[in-house]
């Protein structure tokens, strides 16, 4: 294994993962009592007020965006609070592109559930003819999944922010982790 490899070596400039941060250039993570267990309270109240946001977006203010961005603040106060590295190995890239993926798909499955009764996609009041409030529900459930996009792309750049940028160079060679 080089020095490079181990994280001790700076990247040449113009080399691939140059705005990596290697783990010795980063500061010690710092234990706080008081942080974390102020955290500890606080986050499942955040992430509830994130799933409230998103669910009343349609009839009162917020959205699935700004729900989604408080939902993600959750992650990342944990980040802050107990290290990003032991965040993220919990909640790993699959579980966030999963996150994604449910997202997108309830929002794509309304959406182009409007075709399906004859109507035009997001075209929500078509779904008052199959169910009683079906517009409703149907805003309801665009604004989770966009919520739910919106909390896995933050959570992700968190976690790439943090961590560094050394994946761009390990998704590009193949075969690179297991050499380690």
């Amino acid at each position: 294994m080089s020095e490079r490899d181990r994280g001790t070596e700076p990247a040449a400039e113009g080399e691939e993962g140059e705005l990596s941060r290697p783990a010795t250039e980063r500061p010690p993570y710092v234990e706080s009592t008081i942080i974390m267990t102020t955290v500890r309270v606080i986050a499942p109240f955040v992430l509830t007020l994130g799933a409230f946001v998103m669910l009343h977006g349609a009839s009162s203010a917020g959205g699935g965006f700004q729900g989604g961005v408080i939902a993600a603040t959750t992650v990342v106060m944990l980040g802050f609070a107990f290290g990003i590295e032991p965040i993220a190995a919990h909640l790993r890239n699959e579980h966030l592109a999963l996150l994604v993926l449910v997202g997108l798909g309830t929002f794509l499955s309304i959406g182009l559930g409007g075709y399906l009764v004859g109507e035009n996609f997001l075209q929500v009041s078509a779904y008052e003819t199959l169910v009683h409030h079906g517009s409703k529900y149907s805003i309801e459930l665009v604004e989770v999944g966009i919520g739910l996009v919106v909390s896995g792309v933050i959570s992700g750049l968190f976690f790439l922010l943090g961590t560094g940028l050394d994946t761009a160079r390990d998704a590009t060679e193949p075969g690179t982790e297991e050499d380690r």
